[in-house]
């Protein structure tokens, strides 16, 4: 990408609108409605400096105050940091070129419109109107506002200098398309000869550039990212003195390994009895009791009749024998304190982690996993039973169809941004900022965390259960 957010731009032949400004791209339908207000969001977004995002976001809103009729058919695209946001609507289609391979959007595979933003290396965005030609190698479009059917931005070129400007004629039209001057083949070059030895004030020919003393690459000071006390002296703690040896922690299982037999096995059988949630009539009989974990058929059996398809996870009891997060220091239901030392970790049933209320009161209990969006039904997640759908709008358009995950893992509840254009901010308990996470990677929130979907609808995370 370069600073105008694209390298060379070229127009498809067509007979819709297409514009280039600021390092946006638009195209739409000529005798759409919209096409004005579409063109005012570029100039906008152009002259405020914004990027692929904001033009989304500007291009989405005026598709919703136009939603009376057939979607208008549009597409517009920007680079954002990185990567490259893409919005289609109505007939229009957009392809995404990266070493991967291709994403293609079309705006009739949506009930509103589509939108993405791509991540990574991007070699070539190209946005299209039905019936839109190929583009000719020689033709260069600068900016403004053409006709054409489509346009395609190659970030494999780099734009070469303008040429040199001439007076219109009448066989040169005012247009926005040129000729590139470096399609103009140069003269040849004659050799110059030159003597078999150096001139007295001429210096020796050499192969290639020679360094003085003091020339090449000085070394640069990198800042230090270190806390004083990691740094050496004088920050750093004295070296005559030996570190401070760490607490002794006990060390609880991972979640997905087994417990390890030995001391740790019998006294479990010692501290540890079943919990009521267990449904095991009648107190245990005399003798070792057998350990949760050992399989067999009458094991699993159990465990399915009465705990579905809840995942099993290493926990630990209260006095109270509600199950808990092993490394919490009180119970999540009756506050009573955890003394994690006395206390022995085994699998059993996750209870629900809390709720996500909605900015209108919908409450998601966190027990499985949840896709949010504007259009979540149709997605890959649900359709395939990993996850449950929860619709998710706002007036302004800001919501993606697949716009959030909210993906549990043991006893952590972790945010997915699913490339959307807008997307999503989190606000940590008790800090008054929010922050951007960044798109496709799993973010751990805690209880308390308030979650911006888009730009303006929000969410909380609540971890009270009972």
């Amino acid at each position: 990408m370069t600073d105008q957010g694209f390298g060379v731009v070229r127009p498809l032949p067509g007979n819709g609108l297409v514009a280039y400004e600021g390092g946006l791209l638009l195209v739409c339908d000529a005798g759409e409605s919209a096409a004005d207000d579409l063109l005012e969001a570029l100039r906008a977004t152009a002259s405020s400096g914004g990027d692929g995002r904001a033009l989304a976001r500007r291009a989405a809103q005026v598709l919703a105050a136009n939603m009376a009729g057939d979607p208008a058919t549009c597409a517009v695209a920007g680079s954002v940091g990185d990567g490259v946001a893409v919005l289609v609507s109505g007939s229009a289609a957009a392809t995404i070129a990266t070493p991967a391979g291709e994403t293609r959007l079309a705006g009739s595979d949506s009930l509103t419109w589509a939108d993405r933003l791509v991540t990574g290396t991007v070699e070539r965005v190209e946005l299209s109107l039905p019936g839109a030609g190929s583009p000719h190698p020689a033709v260069r479009f600068d900016g403004g506002v053409v006709h054409g059917g489509g346009l395609v931005g190659d970030f494999s070129e780099q734009p070469s200098a303008p040429a040199v400007s001439r007076p219109l004629t009448s066989e040169m039209p005012a247009t926005g398309l040129h000729v590139e001057p470096d399609l103009i083949q140069p003269p040849a070059q004659q050799p110059v000869e030159r003597p078999p030895y150096p001139l007295a004030d001429q210096p020796p020919a050499t192969s290639g550039p020679q360094p003085g003393p003091h020339s090449g690459p000085q070394p640069v000071e990198q800042p230090s990212y270190l806390t004083p006390a990691d740094q050496p002296p004088p920050y750093g703690p004295p070296q005559d003195q030996p570190p401070p040896l760490p607490e002794p922690q006990q060390q609880f299982p991972s979640y997905d390994e087994p417990a390890h037999p030995g001391n740790g096995e019998q006294q479990a059988q010692q501290h540890m009895r079943p919990p009521d949630h267990y449904d095991q009539p009648g107190p245990p009989g005399p003798g070792p009791q057998e350990h949760y974990d050992q399989p067999g058929p009458p094991q699993q059996q159990d465990q399915q009749a009465d705990h579905g398809d809840r995942p099993l996870v290493y926990g630990v009891d209260c006095k109270n024998d509600h199950f808990n997060d092993p490394r919490v220091p009180y119970c999540a239901v009756c506050g009573i304190a955890l003394v994690q030392r006395t206390l022995v970790p085994y699998k059993g049933p996750r209870p629900s982690l809390g709720v996500l209320v909605l900015d209108d009161g919908t409450a998601l209990p966190l027990e499985t996993d949840y896709l949010l969006g504007r259009d979540p039904e149709r997605a890959p997640e649900v359709a395939g039973g990993s996850a449950r759908p929860a619709k998710v709008t706002s007036p302004d358009g800001s919501v993606s169809r697949r716009h959030l995950r909210v993906a549990l893992d043991g006893w952590d509840v972790n945010l997915v941004d699913l490339g959307s254009v807008n997307g999503t901010q989190i606000q940590p308990p008790g800090d008054p900022n929010f922050y951007d996470i960044p798109p496709n990677e799993p973010v751990t929130i805690a209880p308390g965390t308030t979650v911006r979907v888009g730009v303006s609808r929000t969410l909380r995370f609540e971890a009270h259960r009972g």
